[in-house]
């Protein structure tokens, strides 16, 4: 039996949900006379810097008061568990975070910030999801998965409930891939609402889970991946995220670190827009050489947290 895919009117409920928590984030339009002209959503303005907030507030405010008052954990390499930082806050529930023993400072305080107890294990997902497991385990914890859970992705799919409405002559939709949980929110919903829209997957060079798992017909595991853009280091897509891709999504190109710096360094000089490496990969994708760039393009800026010290590197090289 297949995967139950996320549906329309699942999306539309979790957007019900987090109505007042997530922000209803700008799509703005860059280029205009200086080259290439598309949209960007700016994802990097939400609550605790990404996209993440939609998915986690969706899902903790569905859990019943057992599981609230016993607290939650999850395994992230930043965004994910600052968003459910910010989520248990709201909702007056412990989080317990696991992290790589990598994670870049910024992410780490910005979940510390918001009260949670931060755990690392290893540099892998598969080493935080082992360690967060095991602490869910002996302290009855409720997990809140990164990205393979129906109710995460329902909440991520809220981001292109907004695009649809923003954007009337959309054509094509790029959105950054960690383990897919976004772009399988972002599928479901345009592709039930607009049909006739292209959707691209876009990873980096150095971990193409799931280009990789695409050729294979199912999900694979990496034996490693290395990027600047941290957030989208998954060894293995989740196999719901997977189905999602497999069900709705066009094309999945990669971008090199190159590729993905320069993006960061264009998105400050011509649209006065911070993003981390993870969240330009959508317009390194845009950008590539001699590719026209076809109107009602929308790149999703997924996130905005990056160390000031790597930020000032990439935008003065």
């Amino acid at each position: 039996m297949g995967a139950e895919l996320v549906s329309l009117a699942d999306i539309r409920a979790a957007a019900a949900r987090i109505a007042g928590v997530a922000r209803r984030t700008p799509l703005i339009e860059v280029g205009a006379g200086l080259g290439p002209t598309f949209a960007l959503k700016c994802e990097n303005m939400q609550p605790a810097g990404a996209f993440k907030i939609r998915g986690a507030y969706n899902m903790l405010s569905q859990l019943g008061q057992d599981a609230r008052a016993a607290g939650v954990i999850t395994y992230s390499s930043g965004n994910h568990g600052q968003a459910m930082a910010l989520a248990a806050r709201l909702l007056g529930v412990r989080a317990v975070v696991v992290m790589p023993e990598t994670a870049p400072r910024v992410k780490v305080a910005g979940a510390e910030r918001y009260g949670a107890e931060v755990l690392f294990a290893g540099t892998t997902v598969l080493d935080r999801k082992a360690r967060a497991e095991s602490e869910a385990g002996a302290r009855g914890l409720t997990m809140v998965p990164p990205f393979d859970h129906p109710w995460i992705i329902a909440g991520q799919g809220t981001c292109a409930l907004e695009i649809v409405e923003q954007s009337q002559a959309l054509s094509v939709v790029f959105v950054p891939m960690g383990g897919g949980g976004l772009i399988s929110g972002v599928s479901a919903a345009i592709r039930a609402l607009r049909s006739d829209v292209r959707i691209v997957g876009v990873e980096p060079a150095g971990a193409p889970k799931m280009t990789a798992s695409r050729a294979a017909g199912q999900p694979v595991t990496l034996p490693t991946t290395a990027s600047i853009a941290d957030g989208l280091l998954s060894v293995r897509p989740g196999d719901l995220t997977f189905a999602h891709v497999q069900a709705f999504v066009d094309e999945v190109v990669t971008v090199d670190d190159r590729q993905i710096a320069a993006a960061v360094k264009w998105l400050f000089d011509n649209a006065n827009v911070v993003a981390e490496p993870s969240g330009a990969a959508s317009v390194a994708a845009v950008l590539r050489d001699d590719l026209p760039i076809a109107r009602g393009t929308v790149a999703v800026i997924s996130g905005g947290n990056v160390a000031p010290g790597d930020y000032a590197r990439y935008i003065s090289d």
